[in-house]
């Protein structure tokens, strides 16, 4: 087999750009987008990708430190789930105003007033879900959790990660513990191990194997596991994805349950929820100032319905596309009693008739922003009030400014949702000119 040339490059950092990464000039005039690096520093980069005009890579040594730079938490795996480990999270939440303020630049929109980045300042523990891989070694026999190396295919052994809840670090712990176990384990069956935690201390796991043969889970397995809910799942081997093909063993209550502004969700282990509820709540609670009393709510890409079931009022309609978070979405209307909201089971763009004049319309799509079609609809009907809540300010400062032909911008405020990732969440809430 054909060894893989390493090539690396010295290059001087200049700034922090879109998605996080490190931005340099190459000997050859392309630029190189940077994990793992900080502007001002001179650094060695391991390239993983190259194009004719650009290139990729990851830091592998600093020759010249920026003074920003701080020891990340997890030295082995930091770069695979959170890379600005190696940020304080005073200049991280400087970096991410920057960053949204410059998406809305590059669509010659300009805010109305400063940025705000708002942060509980918990750093670490926040995540209550984890989808962890596994690291098989043959010759020995022995396994570990893992993740992928960020911008390969390669994984990295772990013990855990310290984004996530004690509870569930402590879960994969038992999970790895049980599988070695096993005298005649094959770790190429195995494929994803999904744990999820609760605030009140309830955990459920799926642990997704590649084999409909994988032996199931014995008492003395389940018990010594000790999680309130599990289920063993084949998963297509043939999907990179941990995709549910069949459900081939469960056991205890497989679904949990949380609080969101005092409001129960139960929703699945393999669903949608919200990952750090506290900033989460804090961003509801920015959201529902800005609901205008006795008017119609529409939740647009409203997941299990978190945003219209907690805030949206008594008369409030709810669209997903998503068939699994419509079922829960229901099971959780049933629950809460009420008769008032509406779920819809459809893609918001084929959904344009619930968009009206007299409704508040909230927005919170994914990365790749509105569906244009939802953008003509909002400024044929010109509902007087839009609240746009998004996971990517990019496409956001882009839907923003198409709206600016009829909207004003009456507020926005920036939310760290995922302390040391560059992820980021913006809200902003706009009114008809």
């Amino acid at each position: 087999m054909k060894q893989r040339v390493i090539q690396t490059e010295e290059v001087r950092l200049d700034r922090i750009v879109g998605e996080g990464r490190a931005i340099a000039t190459m000997a050859d005039g392309r630029k190189l987008f940077v994990w793992g690096g900080l502007p001002g520093e001179l650094v060695e980069v391991e390239i993983n990708k190259k194009r004719s005009s650009y290139a990729e890579g990851v830091v592998t040594k600093v020759t010249e430190a920026s003074p920003e730079r701080v020891a990340p938490k997890d030295p082995g795996s930091f770069l695979s789930t959170s890379p600005w480990q190696i940020l304080s999270l005073e200049d991280e939440n400087r970096y991410k105003i920057q960053l949204i303020d410059e998406a809305f630049a590059m669509h010659h929109f300009a805010l109305p007033a400063s940025s705000e980045m708002y942060s509980d300042g918990v750093e670490y523990g926040y995540r209550n879900k984890v989808e962890f891989s596994f690291w098989w070694n043959r010759e020995e026999r022995s396994l570990s959790l893992a993740f992928f190396k960020r911008g390969s295919h390669q994984k990295i052994e772990v013990d855990g990660t310290s984004l996530a809840s004690d509870a569930i670090n402590e879960a994969a712990a038992r999970m790895i513990d049980i599988l070695h176990s096993r005298r005649h384990l094959n770790g190429m069956e195995l494929k994803t191990f999904l744990v999820r935690s609760s605030r009140d201390g309830k955990v459920s796991g799926q642990l997704y194997v590649k084999s409909l043969e994988f032996a199931h889970f014995s008492p003395e397995e389940l018990e010594a596991l000790a999680i309130d809910g599990f289920e063993l799942i084949y998963s297509n081997p043939k999907s990179p994805a941990s995709v549910i093909t069949e459900r081939l063993q469960a056991h205890g209550e497989l679904a949990l349950t949380d609080t969101i502004l005092d409001v129960p969700f139960r929703y699945a282990t393999e669903g949608f929820f919200q990952i750090n509820l506290p900033v989460y709540e804090e961003a509801l609670r920015d959201m529902q100032k800005a609901i205008p009393a006795n008017t119609p709510v529409v939740d647009l890409y409203s997941g299990v319905g978190t945003i219209g079931l907690t805030i949206g009022g008594d008369n409030v309609t709810l669209v997903e596309v998503n068939e699994h978070a419509v079922r829960e979405m229901r099971q959780n209307i049933e629950a809460l009693g009420k008769k008032g909201a509406t779920a819809v089971l459809a893609p918001s763009e084929a959904a344009l008739e619930y968009i009206t004049a007299d409704a508040t319309v909230i927005v919170d799509p994914p990365r790749a922003g509105l569906h244009a079609d939802v953008t003509d609809r909002l400024l044929e009907v010109l509902p007087e009030r839009i609240i746009y809540l998004s996971c990517n300010p990019a496409t956001q400062a882009r839907d923003v400014a198409l709206l600016s032909a009829k909207y004003a911008v009456r507020a926005h405020r920036g939310y760290n949702f995922f302390p040391h990732t560059p992820h980021i969440e913006h809200l902003v809430v706009l009114d008809k000119a």
